[in-house]
Parts: C-alpha cells; sequence; structure tokens
C-alpha cells in the first residue's frame, strides 16, 4: 500500500510552515557508477522522497511555502537514455506526489530567477556531517548547491528541520514501518528453520532474499550474516562463511516496505550451543529487556544513555569480561552505540533531540563481542514510543537462541 498524494501534500505544507514560508528546493540523487556501463541498484534520497515519493534519480522539487505553490523538476534524458531505460511519466508523477507542476530541465533555472523576487534566501539539503564517512557522497546535493548560490544571496540547510518533522512518525508511518518489521519476522522464521541444515551463511540469506522478493520487497540495507568470529567485525557483509556445529551465527536484516525500512537482529546457534555461548547471549536477553523497559516520552537522551552503559557495563562484568576501567571494558565488548532513529533511513536522525517523544522510532540493540573467544552476540528491535510508554514492533520474532 503505497503513500496516497496527500501524505506528500501535507509534509511540503508542514516543511514551509516550519520555515515560515520559505522557498525550499531539493533534489533526487543521481544514479553511481557500478562498472563500466551499468549502474549501481537506485534507492533514493530520503527528503526527496518524504516531500514528493518521487523515486526516480535526478528530479528536483521546488516549493513556495508563501504561494502553497510546488513544482517538480523533470531531468533532461537524450534519446538513447529513453530507450535504453525508459523514463518517469510527469503525468504519474504529477498525481503521485500531488505538486502543483512538472516542468522541464531547461525551465528550471528561470523559474528560480523569477522566485527571487520573492525570496532572497533558498532552503535546501546539503551533505553537512557526513565529511567522517569512507565512501564518495552523491553529487547531487552538492550540485544543486552550487546552482542556488548563483543565483541566490543566502543558501541555507534545512536538513534539521527536515530531521525533526521526520522523528516523529505519522500513523500512516508507522502501518509501513509495521509492514517492513512483520515481512522481516516472517523472513527470520523461514530462515531459522532451516538453519540447521544449511552449510553456509549465504543460504541463511538466500532464504530471507527469496521471501522478500516473494513478496516484492528489498533489503533495506546489505543484510549481515556473520557466523563465528565473523560477528565480532560489525559490518560484516562477505556472508559466505561455513557454518560449523556449536556456533553462533549473528543475522542483521531488515525489509523495506512502501518506502520505511525494519532493522531486527538475532543471534541463533548452529548445533548446540557451548555453555559460554549460552551464558553470554542469556546475559544480552536481559540487558535488552531492561534496557527498552527504560523507554517512554520525555526520556532524557542523556539519562538514557547513562542507564544503558551502566546496565551494559554490569552485564559485561558479569561475563567476567574486564578490559580495565568500566569505560574501557564498554568501549573493548560493545563498541557501537546502543541504537539509532529508524524510519524511511535505516540510520535516521531524531532531530538531535534532548527527549524522546512519543511517535519516534527507534533500535535498541545491544551487542556483546569477544574476539578472543569467536563469539559475537546481538539482539535489536524496533520500538515506538508511545504516549504511555513504548511499543516493541519486533516482539513477535522470538530472541530465544536454540
Amino acid at each position: 500500500m503505497k503513500m496516497k498524494p496527500d501524505f506528500f501534500v501535507a509534509n511540503r505544507a508542514r516543511l514551509a510552515q516550519e520555515l515560515s514560508g520559505g522557498l525550499i528546493v531539493v533534489t533526487a540523487y543521481d544514479e553511481m557508477q557500478r562498472a563500466n556501463d551499468m549502474a549501481h541498484p537506485y534507492e533514493q534520497e530520503a527528503n526527496m522522497w518524504y516531500l514528493c515519493g518521487v523515486e526516480a534519480s535526478r528530479w528536483k522539487l521546488v516549493i513556495d511555502g508563501q504561494r502553497h505553490h510546488s513544482w517538480l523538476v523533470e531531468p533532461a534524458m537524450s534519446d538513447v537514455e529513453r530507450i535504453f531505460d525508459g523514463g518517469a511519466d510527469p503525468a504519474a508523477i504529477r498525481m503521485t506526489s500531488g505538486v502543483d507542476e512538472v516542468i522541464t530541465h531547461d525551465e528550471f533555472e528561470p523559474l528560480l530567477r523569477q522566485l527571487l523576487r520573492r525570496h532572497s534566501t533558498v532552503y535546501t539539503v546539503q551533505s553537512i556531517g557526513l565529511e567522517h564517512v569512507s565512501f564518495t557522497l552523491n553529487p547531487a546535493q552538492r550540485q544543486l548547491t552550487h546552482i542556488l548560490e548563483r543565483i541566490f544571496s543566502s543558501v541555507v540547510d534545512c536538513q534539521l528541520e527536515l530531521s525533526r518533522l521526520r522523528a516523529i512518525k505519522q500513523p500512516v508511518e508507522i502501518a509501513a514501518m509495521q509492514r517492513a518489521i512483520t515481512l522481516t519476522t516472517e523472513s527470520f522464521e523461514l530462515m531459522r528453520d532451516i538453519r540447521q541444515d544449511s552449510n553456509y551463511e549465504y543460504q541463511l540469506e538466500a532464504v530471507m532474499t527469496g521471501n522478500f522478493r516473494q513478496h516484492n520487497a528489498y533489503h533495506a540495507y546489505d543484510p549481515i550474516v556473520a557466523s563465528g568470529a565473523h560477528a565480532c567485525t560489525l559490518h560484516y557483509g562477505a556472508n559466505n562463511g561455513k557454518l560449523t556445529k556449536r556456533q553462533l551465527v549473528l543475522l542483521d536484516v531488515g525489509a523495506r516496505v512502501d518506502g520505511y525500512a525494519a532493522d531486527i537482529s538475532r543471534t541463533y546457534a548452529i548445533g548446540t550451543p557451548t555453555q559460554r555461548q549460552r551464558a553470554v547471549h542469556q546475559a544480552l536477553e536481559q540487558a535488552q529487556r531492561d534496557i527498552i523497559k527504560l523507554l517512554g516520552p520525555h526520556l532524557s537522551v542523556s539519562d538514557y544513555q547513562r542507564e544503558v552503559d551502566s546496565i551494559m557495563t554490569a552485564t559485561l562484568l558479569s561475563l567476567g569480561l574486564d578490559a580495565g576501567t568500566p569505560e574501557q571494558t564498554l568501549r573493548t565488548y560493545m563498541p557501537h552505540a546502543i541504537g539509532h532513529g529508524i524510519g524511511i533511513d535505516v540510520h535516521e536522525s531524531l532531530g538531535r533531540t534532548r527527549t524522546l517523544e512519543a511517535g519516534m522510532t527507534l533500535t535498541v540493540e545491544p551487542g556483546i563481542y569477544i574476539p578472543e573467544e569467536g563469539i559475537g552476540a546481538r539482539i535489536e528491535d524496533d520500538i515506538l514510543i508511545t504516549n504511555s510508554g513504548r511499543r516493541n514492533m519486533s516482539r513477535a520474532l522470538s530472541t530465544a537462541l536454540d
């Protein structure tokens, strides 16, 4: 069930109100090269999708908050591109998005110069704060910023305002997330039933991928199927190791359905687990239960983090894991954050909030990683903050080790 045009129209109106009737221009991502003359599978920039639902590359969206008018800009396409790749139908795009007009690429800059008469400032989305990443950023936002800077005297990033809007999920968004979580849960259960008869990590991945495609869904991110010591590499992705008895296998998998992601982790035993493996997993289960119980509306994020650190440090010490100071122990055996926001993006900002509020969705994913013992375990669930507490949206999937 895809989002209706009213959803995107309302999101544009809310952003325009947040920016006091300002002018907003955002862009879709460009396609990125995969090999020679092939592109990687395309995934839309989340803010662009949130505001108009367009899933094609290179389109641009213009919102005049004063006039309550919006335009989508069709990218320039050669005849060769249209023959080989096709092109999005402007009429269908307009119907999906609920925009007022669709214009051509050649009309884009003249429109901006016309809007300059009313707006000296233009808002856009920039890749600020991602300088630390090891991959090359999609160039579309930077290229759009260069165009805007040629025309407007003030170009302002509105990523924070969009993040705050997106952080509070609307009922239709929660329903879409639940569909993604339900499909992911079903796929975990199918995989779990065949894991003891499988020989390689990729066979477990294949079962889940196949079930996603049977339901016209895809992975929301590259799946992790990590057995034994592989699970101590947090972003392990080869998924080609051999499964052996008396070994744990960690799976971190999530479907994307109707634009929204699930993100679930479970750790299972191959064969009969050892006493040590069982002790680590049981301690992790209890820690996650205790952490989830902390969650609720108006909870201070800093207080939550302190409580999480206390719970996880005590858990690690109870297992005989000690790297020196409590801080060193925590960072050695659980080197990642307790969770993150989730929605359209798998890792979604909560808008720099100081407190958790009803409508926010986030993961709780404690892990214990002991490289010297070849043990890595993580349990991750997707949580909705409610007016009265919290709801574990992925609770239907058992956390049992066996």
